[in-house]
């Protein structure tokens, strides 16, 4: 079976509608990536497998979102976990490797689990070798400013902390049925170009939720897409890893001292731009008690995978960020 992929080289999108299919072998005869969910992370790890002669696919949820995808070059399969089409998941069933970014939905858990025995049955005696998951570091709760590793005892707090947990747990008995191990990814804030505090001070975007939730925690963990994908690819070639592994960077600092950090770098780049200062925003932010939350170990990352990360903190991926940014779109 073949398959045509259009997905952008580094360092600069193929013309949407480029086909590689003609240049992809059988799926059996090379690795090949399934990506369930082709979000922010998913599209970069694709970019960088695909480099690497990997056949990569993936899903999306609505058709707006394939068109834009198509647009920048990418190849993907509208999917809709409640109504799970079944030549989707036959497809799946050729890939070597499987990497599941959809996130749980509230009342309902997550959206592909509900299907659980139909994926069972359509992945059994197929070519799987690896399955990921992504899940979150939310799922330890707050632990009062302690350091926390892997084996640290989970107790989520939010509801959808409790649904990854859940998540987490589905995705590791599915593998295990399958005779695979399962490897759970348990991610700070993801941040990287196009999404970071540069860009949300630049387009004057207001707090999101959960960023409200975070302005009075002590430590916040966070990890630059680029890093998410080194430690991801290593578990590509690692002998035998670890089933879990915590991916953050390794500085949780407050949210506050990123945003006046990143303040900072787009006055100083940009002073003609009018923005509202840190103190106008924080305005926006609640008034909650602060939470010493936790901060999370990347030591199991270092030493089994020997990721060595190339954005240690906050201040080295804002400043790769703000360096790429010619000129934000309200600048002539």
């Amino acid at each position: 079976m073949e398959i045509a992929l259009s997905i952008p080289l580094q360092g600069g999108n193929v013309h949407a509608g480029t086909s590689f299919g003609s240049m992809t072998p059988k799926l059996s005869q090379k690795n090949s990536m399934f990506l369930l969910g082709m979000g922010f992370v998913g599209q970069s790890l694709a970019r960088k497998l695909h480099n690497l002669g990997w056949v990569v696919s993936g899903t999306c949820t609505t058709s707006l979102r394939k068109k834009q995808l198509q647009d920048t070059g990418f190849h993907v399969h509208l999917f809709d976990a409640n109504h799970p089409d079944l030549d989707v998941l036959q497809l799946v069933k050729s890939y070597t490797h499987i990497l599941v970014s959809v996130p749980p939905v509230v009342d309902i858990g997550d959206p592909m689990l509900q299907h659980e025995e139909l994926i069972r049955s359509s992945l059994a005696n197929g070519d799987l070798q690896w399955l990921g998951y992504l899940s979150s570091t939310s799922v330890y709760g707050d632990c009062d400013g302690a350091l926390v590793d892997e084996d640290y005892p989970t107790n989520p707090e939010s509801d959808f902390a409790k649904l990854r947990l859940t998540s987490e747990e589905g995705w590791s008995n599915l593998s295990h049925y399958l005779g695979i191990s399962p490897l759970i990814f348990r991610l700070g804030g993801i941040y990287g170009p196009g999404r970071s505090a540069v860009d949300t001070i630049i387009k004057q975007k207001p707090a999101s939720e959960g960023q409200k939730r975070r302005k009075y925690r002590k430590y916040t963990s966070r990890v630059h897409v680029e890093d998410i994908c080194q430690a991801l690819m290593a578990t590509l070639y690692a002998p035998s890893p670890s089933e879990v592994y915590n991916i953050v960077d390794d500085d949780p600092a407050p949210r506050e001292e990123v945003f006046e950090y990143a303040m900072k770098l787009v006055e100083k780049k940009w002073p003609e731009l009018k923005l509202r200062s840190v103190e106008q925003r924080q305005k926006e932010m609640p008034i909650v008690n602060p939470r010493g939350e936790k901060r999370v170990s990347n030591d199991r990352m270092k030493r089994e995978l020997g990721v060595q990360l190339l954005y240690p903190d906050y201040r080295s991926g804002l400043n790769s960020i703000i360096d790429n940014i010619h000129s934000p779109f309200h600048i002539h």
